[in-house]
């Protein structure tokens, strides 16, 4: 990107620029994946299996004309040559072509005008159903692992049911039920959605399908009958059409899609054979894991055993008997010690009291008086008259008091 000289601040685009703004403005959805009708026109088929052509259409006076692009790969799966003026309906996607800025569609399918459109029919028919939510992956079911009946709605006749029969019975034998079908043509969507209605609540899962065929032999498993039957099973269903490369929209709304009917079997049930392999293993890792807990257990006796052998339980005894005798003699030295220090804590504090008892003063000469069975402490205390009582060391008397006297220096 450059500034040019066409004016003050002229912005010029490069001519790559220009062409990958084209190719961002035309990468869009409605771009994609869509059906175009028209007539072929400037049909070249190249030596290296690319078809280039054009698809063109009049409308009033004025033509419309739209290159297009069918690689080798797309090429190589056409049923019929394409010719100038013919009229068919195309599948793909819109692309630039950048160094040349030319846009173009890579056309992935090509049908007949007849066939194509029946070929939008679908396309019309699977955005309806999905706007319902009938492709919801949150609506798929898992299938029971070891179902007791199998349900199969396809022709009685056909090689798909023998097929399935076939693989079943070498897997894992369990009851078929058939509910017939016709599987194409005219009104065999109706045939279909009621074959499955007729098993409602009698089998544990379904496969729903047939063998290979054309677009139009397939057609009727992208009705929505059929779809809307599927959709509505009790059990879940397994959608088996055609071949692996086949698709139809009962694939979208089933809860499996098997790519063959014999593929379908092999999904519905187990394999015996694998599943006697699995048996095997388990019994082996069983019968390890029993060996391991038995050499454990005996190595758990074997040592219980030794500790209560007679003589190693003896010493064993000894020795919790003499913990227990060094422990009764050291609690016996604490309560001694504590017993000696409580008595010296009592002598002293006896001799304390006896130091300060009153009858070590009577021991030495001294009385006590008292009045009134109080000891007098003051002459105040007592006058003439009064009897008092004299406490000595060994007895006692009363007196009468005939004069009381104060020593005026105390």
């Amino acid at each position: 990107m450059v500034l040019g000289t066409g004016g003050p601040g002229a912005l010029v685009l490069r001519v790559s620029e220009v062409s990958g703004i084209i190719v961002d403005a035309l990468d869009i959805q409605a771009l994609r994946d869509l059906w175009v009708q028209g007539e072929v026109s400037n049909f070249r088929p190249h030596p290296s299996g690319h078809h280039y052509f054009s698809l063109s259409e009049t409308v009033g006076s004025r033509g419309y004309l739209v290159n297009c692009v069918m690689w080798r790969s797309s090429a190589c799966r056409l049923d019929f040559e394409p010719k100038n003026g013919m009229a068919v309906v195309v599948s793909g996607s819109v692309q630039v072509y950048e160094p040349q800025g030319k846009y173009q569609i890579i056309v992935r399918e090509m049908k007949k005008a007849g066939a194509g459109e029946k070929h939008l029919l679908v396309e019309r028919w699977k955005k309806e159903l999905a706007a319902e939510g009938l492709f919801d992956p949150a609506r798929k079911r898992e299938l029971p692992r070891f179902p007791a009946r199998v349900g199969v709605v396809t022709a009685a006749t056909g090689a798909a049911f023998q097929d399935i029969c076939t693989v079943i019975g070498r897997r894992y034998p369990v009851e078929i039920v058939l509910s017939p079908t016709a599987v194409q043509g005219d009104g065999a969507h109706a045939e279909i959605a009621a074959a499955l209605a007729r098993l409602a609540g009698k089998v544990d899962v379904i496969i729903v399908g047939r063998g290979g065929g054309s677009f139009e032999d397939l057609f009727p498993f992208n009705h929505p009958d059929v779809v809307r039957a599927i959709a509505a099973s009790m059990v879940p269903v397994i959608s088996a059409v055609g071949h692996d490369v086949d698709w139809v929209l009962s694939d979208l709304a089933a809860d499996r899609r098997a790519p063959t009917p014999s593929a379908a079997a092999e999904l519905v049930v187990p394999d015996r054979a694998e599943m006697g392999k699995e048996i095997g293993s388990l019994r082996d890792r069983m019968g390890t894991g029993l060996t391991k807990r038995v050499v454990h257990s005996r190595e758990v006796l074997e040592e219980l055993r030794q500790r209560i052998h007679p003589a190693r339980f003896e010493r064993r005894l000894n020795e919790l008997r003499q913990r227990v005798a060094d422990r009764d003699e050291v609690l016996r030295k604490a309560i001694r010690y504590r017993l000696e220090a409580a008595r010296s804590a009592c002598a002293q504090v006896a001799s304390a009291l006896e130091g300060r008892s009153p009858l070590q003063l009577l021991a030495r000469g001294y009385c006590i008086v008292e009045k009134g069975g109080r000891p007098v402490r003051s002459a105040r205390e007592i006058a003439r008259e009064d009897r008092l009582r004299l406490r000595m060391k060994d007895g006692g008397g009363q007196v009468r008091v005939e004069e009381v006297y104060h020593d005026p220096e105390v």
